[in-house]
């Protein structure tokens, strides 16, 4: 371990520091405030046992307490986080997850006692009394319950009995009232810290399950309550004395009006007023910067459904734009300013001039030649980049992209997966989408993508596809050998990196000239064998790319000779709404004009899937059933028309009436 390798002096000082860190975090949450405060004071009296270790000359210490020391490190390390979330994480979670949060409670007490335990105060002749106060804060660990009080047992009856209600009642108004209280969200500023407490949790950990839907539902039930009940909050000038016209009002008072703003209009995730919406691939509306940013962290899901995202493609809801700037018109309100995306404009960061010089001393150990420093620098690079805009515009404006980009290429396999996913993680900012490919990075990225591990692999395909959302890097992407290589990944890859592949192929065959560059790499096949494999966990990808490839000459004649017809109606008659969309769409494309596929499908029993499509599937599936009907529909009626004429009896002359009125 790294840190027992340190003098005991220096790993002391660390201590002394981090518990002065601990003790300047204030204002718990009201539901951990107790046995968060007791574990913060606790931890402060270690103060003056730490002064008294750090004055022994480091030959003294016994290596058992050294040990026992970094065990400390390690447990305030986690003391810290903890108390961090109690006083500026979400309040909604800390009740409704607080069985999980008191166990890590338990679980940071343990390691704090064990820790402790471990140190020998007699053989370090430390004073009585340090002593007798070490012993005592030992003692108030072993003896802490972490018992649940009676007030959270009632805010965590109150919160489900509110989530689990859909009707406004006198006693919900009632329960809103004291929830609001006792979590302390009585006005604009306490709501939009919360707000923010949760939107950060949610791209922090990734938890984008039914607990945050359920976080969010409650979370805009209290905002509504506390807007509607107290009109004359300390709320933004542009929202204060609002005239009471428009629709979309609650009447306060019976007097006083306050606009309730629009579900359609809030973004799922922050629950505020949209300023710039954006559509992705499900159909659900986000505020730009929310969505991106849960993107950013990696999750390929729908936040609201939780369906899989078959695309990161964000479009902008010009309607929906429109609309909450006609609602906040009619409301009084200044209409929300869209961030400007004007390519002129480039991000600005806030980083400080320290982390700014932290970021240079990283880019010099770049450039050391020393694969040791090379490797610890592209790795601090790395985790940067992964999360804080911030982070990523100061280190592109620091000149990392070329010396990442040249760094693709090294033997080293660690330097080369850190020095992709970096980049990878730098593309995210719009601004360093052309920076990256300017710099070159596209064959390096290929390189890495045919020769890297499976894991620095995955990651160039999440790389490719992050660039290709500017369409000229479409062409760039796919001119420079990106596809075969992504297509092997799609083959041979694990889940995931068949995923990445999949999602970057999607996005590069957007483009007309990659479609037939795609089919002649093979992706055909392996798509098939994707619909066909046991378990099915890339038929929503597959489909999706053999969808814009039917409409490729090359394309539609690969599908229709690798014998698609009887999986595609399969997937009509017993797949998701989007599968069953695409799978319609695919087989629109072999039928048009070619009557053999058309026979197949008719044979096949396709017309009674298609007949419930085109009543009950997605606009666009509905569409596309349609138009197979049509089309098999007329085929039907020619061949009947052409068999009846064959089958017609031959009618035998009869004699002229001439020649009858002759005889006569």
């Amino acid at each position: 371990m790294a840190e027992e390798e340190r003098g005991g002096g220096e790993v002391v000082e660390i201590l002394i520091k981090k518990v002065n860190e601990i003790a300047s975090i204030s204002d718990y949450r009201y539901t951990v405030k107790k046995q968060y405060c007791n574990l913060a004071r606790r931890l402060k009296l270690l103060i003056p046992m730490l002064e008294e270790i750090r004055d022994i000359k480091d030959s003294i210490i016994p290596q058992q307490t050294l040990k026992a020391l970094v065990m400390l490190k390690q447990a305030l390390d986690s003391a810290k986080d903890l108390l961090m979330f109690g006083s500026e994480g979400s309040k909604i979670y800390l009740v409704l997850e607080r069985e999980q949060i008191m166990n890590k409670y338990h679980e940071v007490t343990a390691k704090l006692e064990q820790a402790l335990s471990g140190i020998s105060c007699e053989s370090l002749d430390i004073s009585d009394e340090v002593k007798e106060q070490v012993e005592l804060v030992l003692a108030q660990f072993r003896r802490a319950k972490g018992r649940v009080d009676a007030n959270d047992v009632e805010l965590y009856e109150d919160l489900l009995s509110l989530y689990n209600k859909t009707h406004d009642s006198a006693s919900d108004l009632a329960v809103l009232r004291r929830l609001c209280e006792k979590l302390q969200l009585m006005g604009i500023s306490d709501l939009t810290l919360e707000s923010l407490a949760l939107h950060e949790m949610v791209a922090a950990t990734g938890d984008p399950g039914e607990s945050i839907e359920k976080m969010s539902m409650l979370l805009k039930k209290i905002k509504d309550f506390v807007q509607t009940e107290n009109p004359n909050l300390e709320a933004p000038a542009r929202e204060k004395n609002l005239p009471p016209s428009g629709s979309g009002q609650a009447i306060v008072d019976g007097s006083h009006q306050m606009p309730v703003i629009p579900d359609d209009f809030r973004c799922p995730i922050s629950l505020e007023l949209m300023k710039d919406p954006v559509i992705v691939s499900t159909g659900q509306t986000y505020e730009r910067s929310c969505i991106e940013k849960w993107l950013g962290a990696r999750h390929d899901t729908c936040p609201k459904t939780q369906q899989k995202l078959t695309s990161t493609a964000l479009t902008p809801n010009y309607v929906l734009r429109s609309l909450i700037a006609q609602w906040c018109e009619a409301n009084g309100i200044e209409p929300p300013k869209r961030p400007s995306s004007s390519g002129t404009s480039k991000t600005v960061s806030a980083c400080s001039p320290a982390e700014r010089a932290q970021i240079k001393i990283l880019l010099h150990k770049l450039t050391s030649g020393c694969l040791e420093d090379q490797r610890s620098a592209t790795g601090e690079i790395r985790l940067l980049a992964k999360h804080n805009t911030d982070n990523r515009v100061a280190i592109a404006q620091a000149g990392a992209i070329p010396l990442l980009v040249g760094l693709l290429s090294t033997p080293d396999p660690r330097i080369q997966e850190h020095a992709i996913t970096a980049l990878l993680n730098l593309s995210i900012c719009e601004d360093n989408k052309g920076s990256i490919v300017s710099a070159g990075a596209v064959p390096g990225i290929v390189h890495v993508l045919k020769k890297g591990s499976m894991a620095a692999r995955e990651n160039a395909a999440a790389t490719l596809f992050s660039l290709s959302v500017v369409d000229e890097n479409k062409v760039t992407i796919g001119s420079l050998g990106a596809i075969p290589p992504l297509v092997t990944l799609l083959s041979e890859g694990s889940q995931r990196g068949k995923k990445d592949a999949a999602t970057a192929l999607f996005n590069l065959c957007i483009y007309q000239g990659n479609k037939g560059k795609a089919v002649r790499a093979g992706v055909v096949l392996t798509l098939m064998s994707l619909l066909t494999e046991t378990g099915g966990r890339m038929v929503d990808e597959a489909l999706a790319i053999l969808a814009i490839l039917a409409s490729h000459p090359e394309g539609k004649a690969t599908i229709g000779a690798a014998e698609a017809v009887p999986v595609l109606v399969e997937v009509i008659r017993n797949g998701s709404p989007r599968n069953r969309e695409n799978a319609a769409a695919v087989l629109v494309h072999l039928c048009s004009g070619d009557q053999k596929h058309m026979v197949e499908a008719q044979e096949l029993g396709v017309m009674g899937p298609l007949v419930d499509l085109a009543q009950n599937g997605t606009d666009r599936g509905k569409r596309k059933a349609q138009q197979l009907l049509e089309c098999i529909s007329r085929f039907l009626e020619q061949q009947n028309h052409s068999q009846a004429q064959t089958e017609a009896p031959i009618e035998q002359p009869q004699p002229s009436s001439m020649a009858n009125s002759g005889d006569s």
